[in-house]
């Protein structure tokens, strides 16, 4: 290629680039009266600078070439700063690593920026191979932490390839762009996953929301739990308490996690989860809401039966199919809520509901009956009702 075809090749990608990150995005029609969809996701793997992944230097790659391709984008942190809704993106290469990079935008739904500079993370004194899945948390003790997945190579098998540690990586910031690296979560656990930092301290202590593991995969029998720690240098948790428990027969029977930081609201804490279920079709990832006690944030009080948001038609398609994940979303000051989720481990999405809305749904939605006999009179009571309700106030609706 001679210079000149390759310096407008280039010019070619930054247009197309500005043209992909220009793009308006519009909610979709229809909808649950529960969150409005949109109908292009959030950010994509074509939302990533030009200049992480072509070598624009004519003399060391005189064909244009891609030379750290983006494979996906998914599992994003989320959080409002200087008036800016903030994405740390799970950025995950051709090599299968992945790297944290953040994005910006003006109003929370479309126009995703990504920083110039993806975040180079530190490390500590056992550097992990890869790093992914930031919860962010604006703490009450003046930093933003930054809880992820720290995942090692497990030294003791040493003939399986795969076999792998997951555990509670730490880094703080106050900007986003210059981070502190803190130890990893000491617990008395095999491993952690969907570690999130409570935004308050409850009594006095850091309040951390774990997933122990027995294995890299397999979680053993466990779900959602609490533990405190003293400090966050280190962050050491001694005992985990039992928050939501794996159930049989529900979204979340074979495991489930903590999704972001929850809500504070005057009638508890609204929490945002990710439950997995086996289908003949494999694991099916979905979202559930869940609220606990204002004072004990470990106490569950209300939980709607059943998934707040599933992935559906192209969602459900993609690196890992069939899963629906979060880890961030926003509350505004008007009240909105942006709700940022994955869909199968390859693009982010947002959808978008207020306060008010999350309250009524998670304290007026019927919890999960439990069994097939009592869900069925469950749904018949309010067909019962609904019917009374059509005959009197909508006669001329044929149903």
């Amino acid at each position: 290629m001679e210079r000149k075809e390759f310096n407008e090749q280039v010019k070619a990608l930054f247009r197309d680039y500005i043209q992909r990150i220009s793009q308006k995005n519009s909610r979709q029609g229809g909808g649950n009266g529960i969150y409005d969809r949109y109908v292009n996701p959030a950010i994509t793997r074509d939302h990533v600078p030009v200049f992480w992944e072509y070598d624009l230097n004519y003399e060391t790659n005189p064909h244009l070439m891609k030379r750290l391709g983006i494979n996906t984008t998914f599992n994003a942190g989320a959080i409002k700063m200087n008036g800016k809704y903030l994405m740390v993106v799970r950025v995950e290469g051709f090599d299968v690593k992945s790297i944290f990079g953040v994005a910006e935008s003006p109003n929370g739904i479309d126009q995703w920026k990504f920083w110039d500079r993806p975040i180079v993370m530190p490390v500590n004194d056992d550097p992990e191979m890869n790093v992914y899945d930031m919860r962010l948390t604006q703490h009450e003790d003046g930093w933003i932490y930054g809880l992820f997945c720290a995942e090692r190579k497990d030294h003791t098998q040493p003939g399986d390839s795969s076999a792998a540690l997951a555990n509670c990586g730490i880094a703080r910031t106050k900007d986003l762009k210059q981070w502190e690296r803190l130890p990893d979560l000491k617990s008395n656990a095999a491993q952690q996953r969907n570690c999130v930092l409570h935004p308050e301290f409850v009594n006095g202590k850091y309040m951390i929301y774990t997933r122990p593991q027995s294995a890299f995969i397999e979680t053993g029998d466990s779900g959602i739990c609490v533990g405190f720690s003293d400090s966050m240098e280190p962050a050491v948790i001694h005992e985990e308490i039992m928050m939501d428990p794996r159930t049989y027969h529900t979204v979340k029977e074979v495991k489930n996690g903590q999704g972001p930081p929850p809500i504070k609201t005057d009638h508890g804490w609204i929490h945002l989860a990710h439950g997995v279920r086996r289908t003949a079709a494999g694991l099916r990832y979905t979202l559930y809401l869940l609220l606990t006690d204002l004072d004990e944030p470990w106490k569950v009080i209300k939980q709607p039966g059943g998934h707040f948001i599933e992935p559906l038609k192209e969602e459900r398609i993609g690196d890992v199919s069939n899963v629906a994940f979060s880890n961030g979303w926003i509350l505004d000051e008007d009240g909105r809520v942006f709700i940022y989720y994955a869909s199968s481990d390859t693009r982010m999405h947002v959808a978008t509901t207020t306060l008010e809305k999350l309250l009524d749904y998670v304290l007026n939605t019927p919890e999960d009956g439990g069994r097939t006999q009592l869900c069925a009179a469950q749904r018949d009571a309010m067909a019962t009702k609904n019917l009374e309700i059509l005959k009197k106030d909508f006669p001329g609706i044929v149903y």
